[in-house]
């Protein structure tokens, strides 16, 4: 018991660059408490002292502002950053070594008897605010983003961001570093602005950066014909289009005004 303490004390050193001392952790980390308590509910749930299980879980909320079923099974080194608000459902699972942010709900989708909470790998984080909602596995290392409302499957290591959550995936095929180049020589930052924004949205980008891509490559093509027949030398594509701005049409037509009459401004007629 006192080995398993000393884990979830040091664990909060990893975590959280707030922690100072033991002492501080152990009397004022309102996630330790409520995992101590549950370790505590848990024990008495399973020798079947459920009413006593369900009391010592509510005055746990009462203190921490964290509510978990006495039924839900947790792994060692578990971490609850801030705390409050977060729920976790009676047949939730969660690994060794995961981290939960304030706000946080492992909940259900279904009245149904059963497994209906989710089940975390190890070393999964979850960001404040996040829903995962259902019988679902969110697999060893993957994360979920802040405010994320996830209903299915996370792969192991992979991150899932939005509402609905989605996949965050790797960019390694030839097309994503096509982009990725194309997006680059233009002066815009594909991932960066697509990285969070909704699929339809990712989707409309991407199309443009493969047009533009296209584009280039038929004016090369043209170039090359032209540098052939003597009419032109062949071109290279601008490294950096940052210097080639149009300059913006803000200083008046002095022209125009110098024929103004003074009490004219604004150079009506009759």
């Amino acid at each position: 018991m006192l080995d398993r303490i000393r884990e979830d004390i040091l664990c909060v050193f990893d975590r959280d660059p707030a922690a100072r001392n033991a002492f501080e952790i152990l009397t004022t980390y309102p996630g330790l408490h409520a995992v101590l308590a549950h370790r505590l509910a848990h024990r008495l749930w399973r020798r079947d002292f459920k009413w006593l299980a369900r009391v010592l879980s509510n005055i746990a909320r009462l203190f921490t502002g964290i509510e978990i079923h006495p039924g839900a099974v947790i792994g060692r080194r578990f971490f609850i950053d801030h705390g409050m608000g977060v729920v976790i459902g009676e047949t939730a699972v969660i690994g060794d070594d995961c981290t939960l942010y304030h706000g946080v709900t492992l909940g259900g989708t279904s009245w149904q008897k059963g497994k209906r909470h989710p089940t975390l790998g190890r070393d999964v984080v979850v960001g404040a605010g996040a829903k995962v909602l259902g019988p679902i596995e969110i697999g060893d290392g993957a994360r979920i983003g802040s405010n994320a409302v996830v209903v299915k499957s996370v792969p192991a290591g992979a991150t899932a961001v939005g509402v609905p959550g989605r996949i965050i995936e790797p960019e390694r095929d030839a097309t994503t570093r096509r982009r990725a180049d194309t997006a680059k020589r233009i002066g815009f930052d594909a991932y960066g602005a697509t990285r969070d924004a909704p699929d339809p949205v990712a989707n409309a980008i991407n199309r443009m950066l493969d047009h533009i891509h296209h584009m280039d490559q038929r004016l090369e093509s043209m170039s090359r014909i032209l540098e052939r027949q003597g009419l032109m030398a062949h071109f290279e594509h601008d490294a950096d289009l940052d210097a080639m701005a149009i300059e913006p049409a803000t200083q008046p037509d002095l022209t125009r005004s110098n024929t103004l009459p003074p009490d004219d401004p604004t150079g009506a007629r009759g």
